[in-house]
């Protein structure tokens, strides 16, 4: 395991004091429709929990609220120490950089080496050409490049380019160049959606690694039962905007799970 990476990561982990997500009273209308209706929950860090719901129950809506990629129309958000809602354009582009993101689709680019998609991770801290391509990028970022790669499994591709490698090769390039920007908290919008259940199980015991070895937290959207299982310590169901679930996974089983997502109510 890279020793740069772990001790930066396991570092903004541990020095968190306090819960590392507050959300006060969420509320998220589109004209009129409210998607999220007063939420309320707190996370501590160290923590892998898992967001259920049925489609249309908010949950990528809640994901994106969080880090402002949508605004919501009221609330209070503490993250990391932050309080979210208040930061301007400039507090929240440095505040986001200590947020890594996995989302369905990879958003690489599909022409360029594996090594150049992990690099861009580093713009969370330096911008320029220096931050684009692995041929102008200092030799400390190709270092830590690599040392990303090695963590998914994937050293042995950083010359090739994205576009030859298989989805479950991609997501794990998302997956470094996320590293690269050191975050202290991940959110993950159902990261194994279009893998097969294999590979998904793969991506799936990978985060939680991430999140046991570096000290990070980890809020992730799951729609496989068997993985919110396995892979969360607590679990979040949502239903008609609000929080209708809130459990440690090793009070759930799949059986009541079922019965939590046959009550809800059609989107």
């Amino acid at each position: 395991m890279n020793a740069h990476i772990a001790p930066e990561s396991s570092q903004a982990g541990s020095t968190q004091v306090g819960p590392v997500l507050v959300v006060d009273g969420l509320v998220k209308d589109f004209d009129g429709r409210v998607v999220l209706n007063g939420l309320n929950f707190t996370l501590a860090p160290g923590q892998s929990t898992a967001l259920i719901g049925a489609n249309g129950s908010g949950k990528s809506t809640l994901l994106k609220c969080l880090i402002r990629l949508i605004e919501p129309t009221a609330g209070q958000i503490k993250m990391l120490g932050r309080d979210v809602c208040a930061l301007n354009t400039r507090d929240l582009r440095s505040f986001r950089a200590q947020v890594g993101i996995v989302w369905q689709r990879h958003n690489l680019v599909p022409r360029l080496s594996v090594l150049s998609n992990v690099i861009h991770g580093v713009q969370a801290r330096m911008s320029g050409p220096r931050a684009w391509f692995q041929a102008l990028a200092p030799a400390e970022v190709r270092a830590e490049a690599m040392a990303c790669l090695d963590r998914v499994g994937l050293s042995d591709r950083a010359g090739a380019r994205v576009d030859s490698l298989s989805g479950g090769q991609q997501q794990r390039v998302a997956i470094a160049r996320m590293l690269m920007q050191r975050p202290a908290f991940i959110l993950a919008d159902e990261p194994d959606a279009s893998l097969d259940p294999q590979t998904g199980e793969e991506v799936m015991a990978l985060l939680l690694s991430l999140v046991r070895e570096n000290g990070l937290s980890l809020l992730m959207i799951s729609h496989r039962l068997e993985h919110t299982l396995e892979f969360s310590d607590r679990i979040l169901g949502l239903a008609q905007g609000r929080i209708a679930l809130d459990l440690p996974t090793a009070q759930a089983d799949a059986a009541g799970l079922r019965r939590f997502f046959d009550h809800q109510e059609p989107a």
